[in-house]
């Protein structure tokens, strides 16, 4: 059983790392995609809206198909499609054929990170320990690979297909061969005595579900600024070079990897709740660092304490949506809440970038910081909703690691 565990953890962590890679070829190559298409400035945003839209719907679907199919059979089958759509991307000149691989992206997307944090969410359960930041951890190396690799494509000139075509060829029969170890978690947990019963009926009812889905939503305006506003606001704002603006969000990428990497051993030390406030509250500091920067080095240190900050917000929000759900003793219940929960990452994208964008014209882009700030800081209000419940993780409650894998997904 441990041998399952354990490749079941690392295929996994596999798999983030290359939706990582995937994900930062595509948005890192936005400009040479609109030229290659000669998409305008105007239509550019449809499509770049379209894509998270279209994956919430796909994490909703994700919820009905792991009723007849476990997660591990989405992933394994969703992971594919993201990636040769991302080649479709590369090779294709008209614009419906743009719309489709776009659309086909983004459904594929919504599955695959649905069941990617199911499947975490039920191997952290079977570890009986914090793991789950150890994977989008891999998900962060992930995108600093995708990014260097686009760095090189467009340094050397290189066509959209011919960069993306040897990451696929062999990413994607790599990614299949490590899908033959994912491991499924069971789908129900005992009963944790005294929940009532309201509460056991609602299968990822709102009353617990809503604070996480606020935090999840807060946590991906802050990394959407990041992503979208950072080199702007050192350009415009602070006055750098083009190419030194192009550094914050690679020191984002690296600090938010390393915040990852060593997370697990916070929340197992300190308890998931006080490593959630420790965040939130180095977020905001980042936020207000950069807003009131007075030059470009102390921008970089805003940017740098947003990726320790925000870093371990989205991971913990999963594993709390896991670990609630399974008190309700319902077949499936996890695994409805982490599909639920994980269309709010994509509502968060949508609205934080729009949101800096429209602030930054109609007042000042140093304003529009603070914005993020205080939102940040809402999840102070809601800290004790990843208080460990039957679980216990971290304070030193943790379970054995003879866990509740009921089976491989070896052969499905």
């Amino acid at each position: 059983m441990t041998d399952v565990l354990r490749r079941g953890r690392a295929s996994l962590a596999f798999s983030f790392a290359v939706q990582g890679v995937a994900f930062a070829l595509l948005v890192t190559r936005i400009p040479g995609i609109q030229n290659r298409y000669g998409v305008s400035d105007g239509l550019l945003p449809v499509f770049l809206a379209a894509v998270p839209i279209l994956a919430g719907i796909g994490s909703v679907s994700t919820e009905r198909l792991v009723r007849r199919a476990p997660p591990s059979r989405v992933l394994r089958w969703s992971q594919p499609v993201v990636l040769l759509a991302l080649l479709a991307v590369g090779a294709g000149r008209q614009m419906a054929v743009l719309a489709l691989t776009l659309a086909a992206f983004g459904l594929a997307v919504g599955a695959l990170d649905a069941s990617m944090n199911m499947l975490g969410v039920s191997l952290q359960r079977a570890y009986g320990r914090s793991i789950m930041l150890s994977f989008h951890a891999a998900y962060s190396l992930g995108g600093i690979v995708g990014a260097s690799l686009a760095w090189v494509g467009t340094h050397f000139g290189l066509a959209l297909w011919v960069s993306y075509l040897p990451v696929v060829l062999v990413l994607l029969p790599a990614a299949l061969l490590g899908s033959r170890w994912y491991a499924d978690g069971e789908n129900r947990a005992p009963v944790r005595k005294g929940v009532k019963g309201a509460e056991a009926g609602a299968g990822g009812g709102p009353a617990w579900l809503l604070p996480l889905c606020l935090v999840m939503t807060v946590a991906y305006i802050g990394d959407s600024t990041v992503s979208n506003w950072s080199a702007k606001y050192l350009q415009d704002v602070l006055g750098s070079s083009e190419q030194t603006a192009t550094v914050p969000y690679n020191v984002y990428m690296v600090t938010t990897l390393l915040g990852r990497a060593i997370g697990d051993l916070g929340v197992r030390r300190f308890g998931a709740v006080s490593v959630v406030r420790a965040g939130a509250l180095v977020a905001a500091a980042g936020f207000a660092v950069v807003a009131g920067a007075p030059g470009v080095w102390a921008g970089m240190l805003g940017f740098t304490l947003l990726g320790l900050g925000l870093c371990v917000l989205v991971p913990q929000t999963f594993a709390a949506a896991g670990r609630r759900a399974d008190e309700t003793g319902r077949p499936g219940a996890s695994d409805a809440a982490v599909a639920r929960l994980n269309v709010f990452n994509y509502v968060g994208f949508l609205v934080g970038s729009p949101l800096v964008g429209a602030l930054g014209d109609v007042w000042s882009y140093r304003g529009a910081m603070l914005v993020p700030m205080v939102l940040v800081l809402v999840t102070l209000v809601h800290a004790r909703s990843f208080a460990p419940g039957a679980d216990r993780y971290g304070g030193g409650h943790e379970r054995s690691r003879t866990a509740d894998v009921g089976r491989s997904s070896n052969g499905l």
